[in-house]
């Protein structure tokens, strides 16, 4: 098969528009994310294209990524302020509801549940919520872990 991709990975990639570094410290605290790398546009060993960049970015993430348990997920500023997250979401998968709990409630912190986190017929604990950058977030203890 020509088309096989065994072994690849898909790992999220978010543009904050200009807030990366307090999303950042936001999903470290929230999450207890461990950043691994984090290079600043005025960092990159070769030069920015001129005109990529909006007015101060030079100062702003180019790339970082952060691990939550076994999931890497990449982060930038992108290149010019706003953005959005139409369309996705990242979904958590923890193991016991109070971990679930714990993790809806920081995430909801200045942002909006969407579907109050409570158990379903698919899962002892499952939520949905919009983070403060826009992020939508569905929390699940999986139907499998919760039997556990």
């Amino acid at each position: 098969m020509g088309n096989s991709f065994e072994g690849a990975v898909v790992e999220p990639y978010l543009m904050f528009g200009g807030r990366c570094e307090e999303a950042l410290a936001f999903y470290e605290k929230a999450l207890g994310a461990k950043i691994e790398s984090k290079m600043k546009f005025s960092q990159s060993p070769d030069p920015v294209p001129p005109g990529m960049l909006a007015p101060g970015f030079e100062h702003k993430i180019m790339h970082s990524s952060f691990r939550v348990g076994a999931s890497v997920v990449m982060a930038s500023d992108g290149c010019a302020p706003g953005g959005g997250f139409q369309g996705v979401s990242l979904s958590l998968a923890v193991h016991t509801p109070a971990e679930a709990d714990r993790a809806f409630a920081a995430l909801a912190e200045g942002g909006t549940v969407t579907m109050p986190i409570g158990k379903t017929f698919f899962s002892p604990r499952f939520g949905m919520v919009v983070d403060r950058f826009g992020v939508s977030w569905m929390v699940i203890v999986p139907q499998e872990w919760g039997k556990h």
